[in-house]
C-alpha cells in the first residue's frame, strides 16, 4: 500500500509542562533549526512560514526530507520482520508506528536511520537510495545516552562540534536550545545531578541542536511516567515548530500516538496493515472527538488480532 499526506503539524492545545525526551549518540547537520513561528497555523491547520525575531523565514516544510519504503522487506538475513511494505513520509509530517511487541517497529526505524539495509526492495530519502547512517537523520533511544561526564550543555555542544561551529557559536546554540527544552538554569550540572525527565529534555535539546531534517524516535517517552510523559509530548511538538523536520515515531502506545501522529501506520503479522489520517492531531480538546475515538477503537482492534 502507498499512502501519502500533506498535512503538517501545528502547535499543542495545550501549554508545555516540565519533561523531556531521550535521544541517541548526536549527529551532525548542516542545516540549524529556525526559531519560534509567529505565524502559527492557517485556518486548514496546517502550518505557515512565520518570521523569527531577526526576519528570517521559519517553520518552512522544505526543511523536512521525503523518506520512502517501496516494496521493501526489513529484518536480518535470519530473521525477517516485515515483508512488502510501502510508505511514504512527506517532508514535515509527524508519521507514528504502533503495533505488537516484535511486529517490525523498530526494524522499520533503524532501517530508515540506514543502521539496518533492507533485504529487498527500495528505502529512500527524497528519491535517493539511503546506504547508511546521515547526518541530518537523528535517532533517538528511550535509554538515557548522555555522556556522564560533560555538563548538559556540553552533551548538547557534542553534535554542533562534531559539525565543526566554533566554540563560541556551539556554545551560543546550544544555550539556546537548553532554555528552549527549559533547562538554562541546570547547563552547568552533570547528567547525574538532575532528574530523569531533565535528563530527557536535554537529550531532545541534543538530538535536535544540529538541525536534522527527519528525526526518528524510538519509544522515547517509553520510561516516563503518565504526567511526564504528556509534557513531553507537549515540548516535543512546540520545540519542533520551526524546524520543519520529518518524525517518525514508534510508539506502544495508542493515545500518544493519536495524539502526536499527522498519520498512524498499523504494523502487525509481518506486514504494514494500515495508515490511517489523524482527525485533530496534536489537540488535548479532540481526545473525545466521535472521529478521534473512532480511529481509537479501530487501532486497538488491529492491535489485538
Amino acid at each position: 500500500m502507498s499512502t501519502s499526506s500533506d498535512t503538517r503539524r501545528t502547535a499543542p492545545a495545550t501549554g508545555t509542562a516540565a519533561a523531556g525526551a531521550p535521544s541517541s549518540a548526536p549527529t551532525a547537520s548542516a542545516a540549524e533549526p529556525a526559531g519560534p513561528e509567529s505565524d502559527g497555523k492557517r485556518a486548514d491547520g496546517r502550518r505557515t512560514v512565520g518570521k523569527g525575531a531577526d526576519g528570517t523565514a521559519t517553520g518552512s516544510p522544505a526543511r523536512g526530507t521525503r523518506l520512502t519504503l517501496r516494496a521493501a522487506a526489513l529484518g536480518r538475513p535470519d530473521a525477517a520482520a516485515l515483508a512488502d511494505v510501502d510508505l511514504d513520509v512527506p517532508p514535515g509530517e509527524i508519521l507514528t508506528v504502533v503495533g505488537p511487541s516484535g511486529c517490525g517497529k523498530s526494524t522499520l526505524l533503524r532501517t530508515f536511520a540506514g543502521l539496518l539495509p533492507a533485504l529487498g526492495g527500495a528505502v529512500e530519502q527524497d528519491g535517493l537510495p539511503i546506504g547508511g547512517p546521515a547526518a541530518d537523520r537523528a535517532l533517538v533511544f528511550q535509554e538515557d545516552a548522555l555522556l556522564p561526564w560533560r555538563t548538559l550543555l556540553a552533551n548538547v555542544e557534542l553534535p554542533l562540534a562534531i559539525q565543526g561551529l566554533r566554540r563560541a557559536e556551539r556554545r551560543r546554540k546550544a544555550a539556546d536550545w537548553l532554555e528552549r527544552v527549559g533547562l538554562a538554569d541546570r547547563a552547568r550540572q552533570l547528567p547525574h545531578r538532575v532528574s530523569g525527565g531533565q535528563r530527557q529534555r536535554a537529550q531532545l535539546a541534543r538530538a535536535l541542536a544540529a538541525g536534522p531534517r527527519a528525526v526518528l524516535m524510538d519509544e522515547p517517552f517509553g520510561a516516563l511516567d503518565a504526567q511526564t510523559r504528556a509534557g513531553m509530548q507537549d515540548l516535543l511538538v512546540e520545540v519542533l515548530q520551526g524546524t520543519g523536520a520529518t518524525v517518525v515515531f514508534v510508539t506502544h502506545d495508542v493515545d500518544e500516538a493519536l495524539f502526536l501522529g499527522d498519520r498512524v501506520a498499523l504494523l502487525g503479522a509481518g506486514r504494514l496493515v494500515a495508515v490511517r489520517d489523524v482527525p485533530r492531531p496534536r489537540d488535548r480538546a479532540a481526545h473525545d472527538d466521535p472521529a478521534r475515538a473512532a480511529l481509537r477503537r479501530d487501532v486497538l482492534t488491529s492491535l489485538s488480532t
